[in-house]
């Protein structure tokens, strides 16, 4: 497929998946490449007039000139799942049209950054669950996941999942590395680089002070320097 882009995905809530995506936006800016952006659905947005806050650092960050109901086609106020959050609203989530919004971001892009609400098994409409969306944009996934106990449990079977539903997979970065870590997050990047067969794209340090546009600058600056880059970058160029 000519059309480039990530979809980003998590292995739970509460990993800075936005964050990840958001320095991707970012790196990719840096070096002049037109980035588009689209999260299919935010919940918890206070008003739903108005991108929540999630799609409003990813429009910042890609420094896009989209229509914001082109970057977040849905938001909701309940913080729950895409479909449940709907439901309660009495939205209706139309999944072929999210579909083809997505395919028409890819067209006029020269890369685009899908974030995914939650995580690959988050119901996002009439039975259709977040991976299904992936799986029809046909674009790399690349998982975003956390250091400290249970992510190996976590991340190898956000894996199996996807590996199982055929989804093309780039790799997976591990996020929120703390700068003391304990034995639990010592040990996961091992860990997990012995236990699977997707490539480990980087690790990632905890950043806790500043907004999360300060955030994201900072996560962007690291993402050249990691080890793993070369790994990365076969799927950004």
């Amino acid at each position: 497929m000519s059309a480039k882009g990530l979809f980003i995905t998590a292995t739970d809530t509460g990993v800075g998946k936005t964050l990840v995506a958001a320095a991707l936006c970012l790196y990719l800016r840096g070096r002049g490449i037109d980035v588009g952006v689209m999260k299919p659905a935010e919940t918890g947005v206070a008003d739903p007039q108005q991108l929540g806050s999630d799609g409003t650092l990813l429009q910042w960050a890609a420094q896009s000139q989209d229509d914001p109901d082109q970057i977040c086609p849905y938001r909701l106020r309940e913080p729950l799942a895409p479909s449940v959050a709907a439901s309660k609203e009495q939205v209706r989530i139309d999944y072929s049209e999210l579909v083809k919004q997505g395919r028409d971001m890819l067209r006029r892009h020269r890369f685009t950054i899908f974030e995914g609400a939650g995580g690959l098994m988050v119901p996002l409409a009439g039975g259709f669950l977040m991976a299904d969306l992936a799986r029809d944009l046909g674009v790399p996934l690349l998982v975003v996941t956390r250091p400290n106990l249970g992510t190996i449990n976590h991340t190898m079977l956000t894996l199996f999942s996807a590996r199982t539903m055929e989804l093309p997979i780039a790799g997976y970065l591990i996020n929120q590395m703390p700068a003391i870590a304990g034995p639990a997050e010592e040990s996961a990047p091992h860990s997990l680089a012995s236990l699977t067969t997707e490539d480990l794209l980087g690790v990632l340090p905890q950043i806790q002070d500043g907004s999360d546009r300060d955030k994201a600058q900072r996560l962007a600056s690291q993402i050249p320097k990691l080890p793993t880059f070369p790994l990365l970058k076969r799927y950004l160029d």
